[in-house]
């Protein structure tokens, strides 16, 4: 029994201090940008397997010199009330459990840009109960120490595009050769609506219902609200 206590403890230990560094991070990347997250770490020694000199595209702009139609277009397909909830949207956590399990499988997520950005800057792709549960108290985190606008400018900065492409400005150039800050509203339509599997429609540029997922987005950009 005593020992069971102590491997508890020595476990307890080992995740505070864990936290510990994650809000350290935060803390840092509140004023200063991230050079890299865990998603392009992975994503890189995946390339690397078959080709030891890739890199990844990837390339940091601020703020203001991202498209207003980037802006809305992702909040309008990914988190229509990102400005107003506190890093989680329970009503679209309840629409996404209920849509699951009357398909009885995974197939929409409820995964606001905060929740996005955590589970990006230091968590795997694997999906595991333990994964979800550290991205809820990383986007906590990220809430109480960063305000929205500079959340959703490392999330537009960071967020996988394709393979082997991160962020606004490299997914710009890789299918529209324009910048980030030029976007037009149905390219910026688009990007969005490749967020969900940006691999495969990097791949699949004119895949069945991406098309269609670019109308709706373009359609509700108009009423997204963004910091």
């Amino acid at each position: 029994m005593r020992l069971l206590l102590k491997i508890g403890a020595a476990l307890l230990a080992a995740l505070l201090l864990y936290n510990l560094w994650i809000f350290g991070h935060i803390v840092y990347w509140r004023y200063n940008n991230p050079s890299v997250s865990s998603f392009m770490t992975e994503q890189l020694a995946v390339l690397k397997e078959d080709d030891p000199d890739a890199e990844l595209r990837q390339r940091w702009v601020p703020y203001d010199r991202i498209s207003a139609n980037l802006k809305r277009a992702i909040v309008a397909a990914e988190d229509a009330k990102f400005v107003d909830h506190e890093g989680f949207d329970w009503d679209g956590i309840e629409a996404a459990f209920q849509k699951n399990l009357k398909q009885g499988r995974i197939v929409a997520g409820g995964s606001t840009i905060s929740q996005q950005l955590a589970k990006n800057l230091f968590l795997s792709s694997k999906k595991t109960p333990w994964r979800k549960a550290e991205e809820a108290v990383i986007t906590v985190m990220l809430e109480a120490v960063m305000d929205k606008r500079r959340i959703f400018e490392i999330y537009l900065n960071v967020i996988e595009w394709g393979n082997g492409v991160f962020g606004a400005e490299a997914a710009s150039h890789h299918y529209f050769r324009t910048s980030a800050a030029g976007l037009s509203t149905g390219q910026a339509a688009k990007l969005a609506a490749m967020v969900p599997n940006p691999r495969y429609y990097d791949d699949h540029r004119n895949a069945r219902g991406l098309a269609k997922k670019t109308r709706i987005i373009a359609a509700r950009m108009r009423y997204a609200d963004v910091p």
